[in-house]
Protein backbone atom coordinates (compact mmCIF):
# COMPACT_ATOMS: atom_id res chain seq x y z
CA UNK A 1 0.00 0.00 0.00
CA UNK A 2 2.27 2.50 -1.28
CA UNK A 3 1.95 6.47 -1.85
CA UNK A 4 -1.48 7.31 -0.11
CA UNK A 5 -1.40 10.98 1.34
CA UNK A 6 -4.17 11.55 4.08
CA UNK A 7 -4.87 14.31 6.47
CA UNK A 8 -4.90 14.48 9.97
CA UNK A 9 -7.38 16.95 11.25
CA UNK A 10 -7.72 17.56 15.24
CA UNK A 11 -7.12 20.08 17.62
CA UNK A 12 -4.85 17.78 19.85
CA UNK A 13 -1.22 17.94 19.11
CA UNK A 14 -1.19 14.40 21.15
CA UNK A 15 -4.10 12.61 19.49
CA UNK A 16 -2.74 13.67 16.56
CA UNK A 17 0.83 12.18 17.09
CA UNK A 18 -0.67 8.68 17.85
CA UNK A 19 -2.38 8.78 14.65
CA UNK A 20 0.58 9.39 12.97
CA UNK A 21 2.45 6.57 14.59
CA UNK A 22 -0.49 4.07 13.83
CA UNK A 23 -0.98 4.84 9.95
CA UNK A 24 2.61 5.11 9.81
CA UNK A 25 3.28 1.45 11.24
CA UNK A 26 0.07 0.14 9.42
CA UNK A 27 0.60 1.65 5.85
CA UNK A 28 4.21 1.33 5.72
CA UNK A 29 7.25 4.49 4.80
CA UNK A 30 5.57 5.76 1.90
CA UNK A 31 2.48 7.03 3.87
CA UNK A 32 1.97 10.96 3.63
CA UNK A 33 0.68 12.29 6.74
CA UNK A 34 -0.19 15.93 6.61
CA UNK A 35 -1.61 17.82 10.04
CA UNK A 36 -4.51 19.98 10.53
CA UNK A 37 -5.13 21.81 13.96
CA UNK A 38 -8.67 23.41 12.92
CA UNK A 39 -11.40 23.65 10.16
CA UNK A 40 -9.22 27.34 8.76
CA UNK A 41 -5.80 24.90 8.29
CA UNK A 42 -8.11 21.82 7.04
CA UNK A 43 -9.26 23.92 4.21
CA UNK A 44 -5.82 25.44 3.89
CA UNK A 45 -4.65 22.26 2.42
CA UNK A 46 -7.64 21.31 0.81
CA UNK A 47 -7.20 24.48 -1.49
CA UNK A 48 -3.80 23.80 -1.82
CA UNK A 49 -4.50 19.65 -3.03
CA UNK A 50 -8.41 18.41 -3.69
CA UNK A 51 -7.00 15.09 -4.20
CA UNK A 52 -6.26 13.43 -0.49
CA UNK A 53 -6.89 9.87 -0.14
CA UNK A 54 -8.42 10.47 3.16
CA UNK A 55 -9.46 12.62 5.58
CA UNK A 56 -9.24 11.96 9.86
CA UNK A 57 -11.22 14.60 10.90
CA UNK A 58 -12.51 15.20 15.06
CA UNK A 59 -15.40 15.73 15.72
CA UNK A 60 -14.96 18.83 18.17
CA UNK A 61 -12.66 20.75 15.81
CA UNK A 62 -12.16 24.82 16.38
CA UNK A 63 -13.95 26.69 14.08
CA UNK A 64 -16.81 23.87 13.39
CA UNK A 65 -20.21 23.46 14.89
CA UNK A 66 -20.69 19.72 15.46
CA UNK A 67 -20.67 17.92 11.91
CA UNK A 68 -21.09 21.32 10.16
CA UNK A 69 -17.45 20.33 9.18
CA UNK A 70 -17.99 17.12 7.65
CA UNK A 71 -21.33 18.80 5.89
CA UNK A 72 -18.69 21.47 4.68
CA UNK A 73 -16.44 18.64 3.92
CA UNK A 74 -18.54 15.97 1.73
CA UNK A 75 -19.88 19.70 0.08
CA UNK A 76 -16.78 21.18 -1.38
CA UNK A 77 -14.47 18.08 -1.89
CA UNK A 78 -17.31 15.36 -2.38
CA UNK A 79 -14.36 12.84 -4.07
CA UNK A 80 -12.54 13.06 -0.77
CA UNK A 81 -13.73 10.47 1.57
CA UNK A 82 -14.15 11.35 5.33
CA UNK A 83 -13.51 9.40 8.09
CA UNK A 84 -14.76 11.13 11.38
CA UNK A 85 -12.58 9.90 14.74
CA UNK A 86 -14.19 10.98 18.06
CA UNK A 87 -14.12 10.33 21.64
CA UNK A 88 -18.12 10.64 21.66
CA UNK A 89 -18.87 7.21 20.64
CA UNK A 90 -22.45 7.39 21.84
CA UNK A 91 -24.31 5.49 18.71
CA UNK A 92 -26.17 8.25 17.88
CA UNK A 93 -22.90 9.95 17.31
CA UNK A 94 -21.70 7.00 14.75
CA UNK A 95 -25.49 7.37 12.92
CA UNK A 96 -25.33 11.00 12.60
CA UNK A 97 -21.72 10.80 10.74
CA UNK A 98 -22.85 8.18 8.36
CA UNK A 99 -26.09 10.02 7.74
CA UNK A 100 -23.86 13.42 6.90
CA UNK A 101 -21.89 11.44 4.51
CA UNK A 102 -19.00 9.99 6.18
CA UNK A 103 -17.08 7.02 5.17
CA UNK A 104 -16.52 5.73 8.58
CA UNK A 105 -16.12 6.44 12.06
CA UNK A 106 -13.57 5.52 14.97
CA UNK A 107 -14.05 6.15 18.34
CA UNK A 108 -10.35 7.78 19.93
CA UNK A 109 -10.71 4.85 22.63
CA UNK A 110 -9.76 1.88 19.52
CA UNK A 111 -6.88 0.00 19.61
CA UNK A 112 -4.48 0.75 17.31
CA UNK A 113 -4.99 -2.35 15.40
CA UNK A 114 -8.87 -1.23 15.04
CA UNK A 115 -7.47 2.67 13.72
CA UNK A 116 -4.79 0.39 11.21
CA UNK A 117 -7.58 -1.77 10.04
CA UNK A 118 -10.36 0.85 9.55
CA UNK A 119 -7.54 2.87 7.49
CA UNK A 120 -6.79 0.29 5.55
CA UNK A 121 -11.09 -0.64 4.64
CA UNK A 122 -11.73 3.08 3.55
CA UNK A 123 -8.65 3.40 1.55
CA UNK A 124 -9.48 -0.04 -0.19
CA UNK A 125 -13.02 1.76 -1.16
CA UNK A 126 -15.41 0.61 1.70
CA UNK A 127 -16.81 1.78 4.61
CA UNK A 128 -15.91 1.11 8.34
CA UNK A 129 -18.29 1.28 11.12
CA UNK A 130 -18.16 0.40 14.76
CA UNK A 131 -20.82 -2.28 16.29
CA UNK A 132 -24.01 0.18 17.37
CA UNK A 133 -24.63 -0.91 20.90
CA UNK A 134 -27.47 0.05 20.79
CA UNK A 135 -30.76 1.12 18.53
CA UNK A 136 -30.02 5.26 17.33
CA UNK A 137 -32.50 7.29 16.60
CA UNK A 138 -32.26 8.48 12.68
CA UNK A 139 -31.37 12.19 11.57
CA UNK A 140 -34.59 14.49 11.98
CA UNK A 141 -35.35 16.12 8.32
CA UNK A 142 -34.72 19.25 10.31
CA UNK A 143 -30.99 18.27 10.19
CA UNK A 144 -30.81 16.48 6.83
CA UNK A 145 -32.38 20.03 5.21
CA UNK A 146 -29.68 22.41 7.41
CA UNK A 147 -27.13 19.82 5.77
CA UNK A 148 -27.99 20.10 2.54
CA UNK A 149 -28.23 23.62 2.75
CA UNK A 150 -24.49 23.91 4.51
CA UNK A 151 -23.28 21.68 2.10
CA UNK A 152 -24.02 24.15 -0.52
CA UNK A 153 -21.72 27.21 0.97
CA UNK A 154 -18.41 27.78 -0.14
CA UNK A 155 -15.47 27.63 2.72
CA UNK A 156 -15.68 31.22 2.89
CA UNK A 157 -19.35 31.92 3.50
CA UNK A 158 -19.43 28.86 5.88
CA UNK A 159 -16.36 31.20 7.86
CA UNK A 160 -18.90 33.81 7.66
CA UNK A 161 -21.75 31.97 8.95
CA UNK A 162 -19.49 30.76 11.79
CA UNK A 163 -18.64 34.58 12.78
CA UNK A 164 -22.41 35.65 12.70
CA UNK A 165 -23.22 33.13 14.96
CA UNK A 166 -20.69 33.64 17.38
CA UNK A 167 -22.14 37.16 17.51
CA UNK A 168 -19.83 39.59 15.64
CA UNK A 169 -21.27 42.47 13.18
CA UNK A 170 -20.67 42.59 9.56
CA UNK A 171 -17.84 45.05 10.06
CA UNK A 172 -16.11 43.16 12.69
CA UNK A 173 -16.36 40.21 9.80
CA UNK A 174 -15.11 42.51 7.46
CA UNK A 175 -11.80 43.68 9.82
CA UNK A 176 -11.22 40.07 10.54
CA UNK A 177 -11.60 37.99 7.30
CA UNK A 178 -9.52 41.85 5.73
CA UNK A 179 -12.16 42.56 3.29
CA UNK A 180 -14.71 45.17 2.59
CA UNK A 181 -18.36 45.34 4.90
CA UNK A 182 -20.11 45.32 1.82
CA UNK A 183 -18.58 42.03 0.69
CA UNK A 184 -19.43 40.56 4.24
CA UNK A 185 -23.30 42.05 3.52
CA UNK A 186 -23.21 39.91 -0.07
CA UNK A 187 -22.23 37.00 1.80
CA UNK A 188 -24.94 37.54 4.42
CA UNK A 189 -27.47 37.62 2.14
CA UNK A 190 -26.31 34.78 -0.30
CA UNK A 191 -25.85 32.70 3.34
CA UNK A 192 -29.49 33.46 4.37
CA UNK A 193 -30.77 32.75 0.72
CA UNK A 194 -28.78 29.19 0.14
CA UNK A 195 -30.39 28.01 3.94
CA UNK A 196 -33.46 29.53 3.32
CA UNK A 197 -33.34 31.91 6.41
CA UNK A 198 -34.08 35.36 7.75
CA UNK A 199 -32.21 36.51 10.42
CA UNK A 200 -29.19 35.89 12.24
CA UNK A 201 -31.03 33.88 14.70
CA UNK A 202 -32.70 31.32 12.09
CA UNK A 203 -29.23 30.81 11.06
CA UNK A 204 -27.60 30.28 14.28
CA UNK A 205 -30.83 27.73 15.10
CA UNK A 206 -29.93 25.80 11.89
CA UNK A 207 -26.31 25.45 12.22
CA UNK A 208 -27.17 23.88 16.20
CA UNK A 209 -28.72 21.34 14.35
CA UNK A 210 -25.37 19.91 13.50
CA UNK A 211 -24.52 19.19 16.99
CA UNK A 212 -23.52 16.25 17.44
CA UNK A 213 -25.92 14.71 19.75
CA UNK A 214 -29.25 16.81 18.97
CA UNK A 215 -30.57 18.42 22.19
CA UNK A 216 -27.51 18.16 24.34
Amino acid sequence: MAGYEILIADDHPLFRSALQQALSLGLGPDVRLVEAASIAELETRLGEKSDWDLVLLDLNMPGAYGFSGLVLLRGQYPQVPVVMVSAQEEPAVVVRSREFGASGFIPKSSSLETIQQAVRQVLDGDVWWPALTAEAASVSAEAKAASAGLASLTPQQFRVLTMVCEGLLNKQIAYELSVSEATIKAHVTAIFRKLGVRTRTQAALLLQQMESIPGQ
